[in-house]
């Protein structure tokens, strides 16, 4: 694993974002779904497709915060050989070809326990990894993850939910780094579509304690949706509207590496438009 940690990648997309005037977009996909070859040929098309982060899970077999379609891809995934240690060598190979868009981990802890904190941390750094999301690791746990890997130079990124209230919010915040992770439904990934103007709302309150970038996932499937989110936060993040494409793509006997890019082209390009498209209709309203 030869690329060199950068970890200003994630600050430096968000202010290159910032300067355009637009929100980003964030795709999440499966490491080794549906195959080995085909999930790495996916994450090398995503940054062309028009993704600006890319959230790359790793396969776990009990994804307690993902809903059917996730956790089916990690079942899909762990069958055709994914393992923490190919994941991080695809992102060593990604970063062979790309140098400037942002890997995020999303996993769970088991698998980096298993792996061994110290050589997943120094690996991950090694490979090109930016940020880092444990779903099941709380706060008052953070020295045995997030701890050492915000010292390998590797964000840390938490989330914050429906529920979290103003006496947890101060915790979660604390060593926080890279982006916060608006979760915008109490439940698991991919089963309700968010209420845009709570997710608003909670946005709102959230830039009162906090400078860091917000995205806003769980939810998102469709264009109008990404693009309600793109108005309000600093990023829209998909996930089970892209490995839903993969099944589909697998049922109907088809290569799913053209549909998934596919979609993600359409969720981009109405978060890239997103806020023009706003102030446009409210002046027209005016």
């Amino acid at each position: 694993m030869s690329a060199a940690p950068d970890s200003r990648r994630i600050a430096r997309r968000f202010a290159a974002l910032k300067a355009e005037g637009r929100a980003g977009f964030v795709a999440y996909v499966t490491a080794g779904d549906p195959d080995l070859d085909r999930s790495a040929e996916i994450l090398r098309g995503l940054p062309g497709a028009g993704a600006d982060i890319i959230e790359l899970g790793m396969p776990f077999t009990d994804p307690m915060a993902d809903g059917p379609a996730v956790q089916a891809a990690n079942l899909r995934a762990l069958a055709a050989g994914a393992s923490l240690k190919r994941t991080l060598e695809m992102v060593a190979r990604f970063r062979e070809g790309d140098g400037d868009t942002p890997i995020v981990l999303m996993g769970y802890a088991n698998p980096v326990f298993s792996y061994g904190v110290p050589a997943f941390v120094r690996d991950a750094s090694a490979a090109g990894v930016d940020g880092l999301i444990i779903v099941d690791t709380p706060t008052e746990e953070d020295a045995m993850i997030n701890i050492p890997a915000f010292e390998a130079g590797i964000d840390p990124i938490r989330l914050a939910t429906p529920t979290t209230d103003e006496a947890r919010l101060p915790a979660i915040l604390q060593r926080t780094s890279g982006f916060l992770y608006y979760v915008s439904i109490a439940g698991i990934t991919g089963t309700r579509a968010p209420d845009h103007g709570a997710v608003a709302a909670a946005v709102r309150r959230l830039r009162q304690h906090t400078e860091l970038p917000i995205a806003v996932g769980f939810g998102i499937r469709e264009p109008a949706q990404a693009a309600a989110v793109a108005r309000a936060a600093d990023a829209a993040v998909v996930g089970s509207a892209l490995v839903d494409a993969v099944r589909q793509a697998l049922e109907a006997g088809s290569d799913p590496v053209a549909p998934v890019l596919d979609k993600v082209r359409e969720l981009a390009g109405a978060v890239r438009s997103a806020r023009a498209e706003g102030a446009a209709a409210q002046g027209a309203a005016e």
